[in-house]
């Protein structure tokens, strides 16, 4: 039994994540214009705000880390649903610019108790012996959030404004996402009650004398990656814009998701004995792979559509490598603390992202502003690449 994956926590939190990053991630670039007008500001500082939250969120990630092994990831996920719910009825009320600014970061703050590095936190204290096959169960569930909430969120926003919309997803959150949290940490076993039961700890596979060079040079490459991703997603829409591909938006948007569910599903199917590392590597090349794929096409509907799920993929690949990487090079011991520390390098690298890329097209254009993202992407391979020397 214990070799057996938890199937009713992973089908709980595939729900919970499906909502987290839907209300509290990919909602946001169809509703900033809105929130831009409502301020009386360019889309360039509503992105800023974003970014000053992200940074904020990553600052608060290291502690929060520690929390997940202190008092149990499921606790802290209870107590994120509330802070999120909270969050967003703050955002949705917020009667000014630096009303609205705090509410954003109180959002990005209760990201991270919620999102993947909690849930993966959690599937670890759970059964760490299948935490990764778990994690790949999980990202295939969750890869479904964009796909769900981006036309959600547009057919919300056709009925109502930003802040109605907002206050719809912090009925989420309070009503599914928290019961379910609360459920799994009852059901969940302790970190100390790990430690003290028959429940193996992973070992490693990385000699403890690298582990700190190796997880240094690790969180690199996923900041990397992470950056050329988010400020890709974020701005979407104005860069197929930009492309001349405005018309394949919601096309690109409705191949994004299954791509990144299909690259799980293969990964699962026949990956199975794919090391994380190589994993984590394939991830690393489809990223900037698929941004010169719409950078070099367009602007040609099927280059977009190449775009859409090369990119999708690599998205897909990785969300499970930051779960299962750690896990295998590190051990499950301290696991928490570890994604903590990682969330952070992450989001504090790749908070700047969303602002930088909407300066840069407007003062560069579209084309040179993709190059670099692909640029910056094209330096996580030769990080990752990197890590197998120290083994």
């Amino acid at each position: 039994m214990s070799q057996r994956v938890p199937l009713s926590a992973v089908l709980g939190l595939g729900i919970t994540q499906i909502i987290g990053y839907g209300t509290l991630y990919y909602s946001f670039s169809i509703l900033a214009p809105d929130m831009a007008a409502q301020f009386a500001w360019s889309s360039e500082w509503v992105f800023g705000a974003l970014s000053a939250a992200l940074l904020a969120g990553g600052l608060t990630a290291p502690w929060l880390g520690a929390l997940f092994d202190r008092i149990g990831a499921g606790r802290v996920m209870t107590a994120g649903s509330l802070a999120a719910a909270v969050a967003l009825t703050a955002c949705a009320f917020a009667p000014g610019r630096a009303a609205y600014v705090a509410a954003l970061i109180a959002i990005e703050i209760s990201a991270n108790l919620v999102q993947y590095g909690a849930a993966f936190a959690l599937l670890v204290q759970i059964r760490p012996q299948v935490a990764s096959r778990s994690i790949t169960y999980l990202t295939l569930i969750a890869g479904f959030a964009s796909t769900i909430f981006w036309p959600i969120t547009t057919a919300l926003h056709s009925h109502l404004n930003w802040q109605n919309v907002y206050l719809v997803f912090a009925a989420l959150n309070l009503v599914v996402c928290m019961p379910i949290h609360a459920w799994l940490s009852k059901s969940a076993t302790s970190p100390r009650q790990v430690a003290s039961t028959a429940a193996p700890h992973v070992e490693g596979s990385l000699p403890p004398a690298r582990r700190r060079l190796g997880f240094a040079i690790m969180v690199t490459g996923f900041s990397l990656m992470s950056l050329s991703s988010s400020a890709v997603l974020v701005h979407l829409v104005p860069l197929l814009s930009g492309l001349g591909l405005g018309a394949t938006a919601a096309l690109v948007g409705t191949l994004f998701g299954p791509s990144q569910v299909s690259s799980r599903l293969i990964n699962m199917v026949f990956g199975k004995n794919l090391p994380p590392l190589h994993l984590a590597v394939v991830a690393a090349m489809l990223i900037p792979g698929g941004v010169l794929a719409l950078l070099f096409s367009a602007p040609s509907m099927p280059g977009a559509m190449v775009f859409a799920v090369i990119f999708g993929m690599g998205n897909g690949l990785l969300s499970i490598v930051t779960g299962t990487l750690p896990l295998h090079l590190f051990g499950s011991e301290g696991y928490g603390k570890r994604q903590g520390k990682m969330m952070a390098a992450r989001l504090i690298l790749s908070a700047l992202a969303p602002f930088v890329l909407a300066f840069a097209m407007q003062n560069l254009g579209v084309a040179p502003s993709l190059a670099i993202t692909a640029a910056l992407g094209g330096l996580s391979i030769v990080a990752l690449i990197s890590i197998a020397a120290l083994r």
